[in-house]
C-alpha cells in the first residue's frame, strides 16, 4: 500500500464567517444570498468589519480531502498560503484534521492567505465575498512530484484551471501520479470555468485523466453539448470513468462505457455548498477502498446528503457509520 490513499491539488481558502443583520449587508454593499469574487481592498475592508468572526478551512478539494480523512483514509493536501495568521491557521487546521499539509507556508511579500468572508443573516442565507489571493498563484514548483507518486489517487480541483500555471501544476502531478501506478482526476467545478477553458480541459480528460466528475451544467459546457445524453456520449469516448452529478436526480457513472445509475434521497437542503466536495470524498473513498461502482456512487450519494443537511460543507456526523447503516462497509 503506497503513503496516500488520496492526494489533492485545490485552493487553499479559509472560511471567515460572522453573524450579521440585512442592515449591515446594505451598510456594506454586500449582495445577499451569492458567492462573488472581491479584490484584495476590498477584502480587507470586509474582514476588518467582521466582529466575533469564526474561522474554518475551506476548498473544493479540501473539503473532499477533509470527507477522506474523516472516513480514515491518508491523505495529503497541496495548497498555497502565505505565511501570514491565516495561512498559519489553515496548515495548521489542514493537519489537525488528519491531512498532510505537505507545501508549508510562503515566506515573503507575495499576497496573503486566501480568504472567504462569509455573512450569515438570520434567515439563514450566506452571503460569501471570496478574496482568492496567493492560493491562485499555485504553479508546478509547488507540486513535489514525489508525494504524486506516493498515492493511488489524484484529485484534481478545476477552479485552478484558470491560469497557465495551474494546468502545468496539474499535469505535473497527474503524470508523476499515473507513471508511479496511480490515478489521476479532476472535478469539473465550474461551468463558466470550463467555458474559458474548453479546448484544453478536453485535452486534459482525454490523455491526462482517469476519472472526472461533474454536473449536468459542466457536462454540457466542456461538449458543447445539444443536452447532457450528448455531451455524455462524447465523454465516455475520451474517459474510462464519467461521473455526472443531477442534483436531486440520480447519479450516473459510467465505467468503460457501462451505466451504474446511484438513486439519491431527495431533501431539502440546509445548506447546499459542500454537496458535490463530499460527493467526491464519499465515491473516492469507495474507489480507493476497492468498492464497485455502484457501492461507490452510493457512498457519495449518503456523504453529500449527510453535508447538505448541516450548515458547514464538511461532514459533522459519523458516515462512516452511516455507511455501516445501510450495509455499505463491515
Amino acid at each position: 500500500m503506497k503513503p496516500y490513499q488520496l492526494a489533492g491539488i485545490g485552493n487553499a481558502i479559509v472560511d471567515v464567517i460572522a453573524t450579521v443583520d440585512d442592515l449591515f449587508l446594505d451598510h456594506m454593499g454586500i449582495r445577499k444570498g451569492i458567492m462573488q469574487l472581491v479584490e484584495r481592498e476590498r477584502a480587507e475592508v470586509l474582514y476588518g468589519a467582521m466582529r466575533e468572526r469564526a474561522e474554518a478551512s475551506g476548498g473544493s478539494v479540501a473539503n473532499t480531502l477533509a470527507g477522506v480523512g474523516a472516513l480514515g483514509l491518508k491523505a495529503a493536501f497541496v495548497g498555497r498560503v502565505n505565511d501570514d495568521a491565516l495561512g498559519r491557521f489553515y496548515a495548521a487546521d489542514t493537519q489537525s484534521a488528519g491531512t498532510d499539509f505537505v507545501n508549508p507556508p510562503v515566506a515573503g511579500g507575495e499576497a496573503p492567505t486566501s480568504r472567504s468572508m462569509i455573512f450569515v443573516t438570520p434567515d439563514g442565507e450566506r452571503s460569501m465575498n471570496t478574496y482568492l489571493g496567493i492560493s491562485a498563484e499555485l504553479g508546478s514548483e509547488d507540486v513535489d512530484e514525489a508525494v504524486m507518486a506516493a498515492s493511488e489517487f489524484v484529485f484534481l480541483e478545476g477552479y485552478l484551471f484558470d491560469k497557465d500555471k495551474g494546468k502545468q501544476a496539474f499535469l505535473k502531478a497527474a503524470r508523476a501520479c499515473r507513471g508511479a501506478g496511480g490515478k489521476a482526476g479532476i472535478a469539473l467545478s465550474d461551468p463558466f470555468c470550463v467555458d474559458r477553458h474548453r479546448a484544453d480541459f478536453r485535452e486534459l480528460v482525454a490523455r491526462e485523466m482517469d476519472y472526472v466528475i461533474g454536473n449536468e451544467q459542466e457536462w454540457v459546457s466542456l461538449y458543447q453539448a445539444n443536452d447532457l445524453d450528448d455531451a455524455l456520449a462524447q465523454a465516455v469516448r475520451d474517459c474510462d470513468l464519467v461521473v455526472c452529478t443531477r442534483s436531486g436526480d440520480p447519479v450516473w457513472i459510467f465505467e468503460n462505457g457501462n451505466r451504474v445509475e446511484i438513486p439519491v434521497t431527495r431533501t431539502v437542503p440546509v445548506d447546499a455548498t459542500g454537496a458535490g466536495d463530499q460527493f467526491a470524498a464519499g465515491f473516492l473513498y469507495g474507489l480507493a477502498t476497492g468498492r464497485d461502482m455502484a457501492t461507490a456512487g452510493r457512498m457519495g450519494a449518503l456523504a453529500a446528503s449527510e453535508v447538505i443537511s448541516h450548515i458547514g460543507a464538511r461532514p459533522q456526523s459519523d458516515l462512516r457509520q452511516a455507511f455501516r447503516n445501510k450495509g455499505l462497509i463491515a
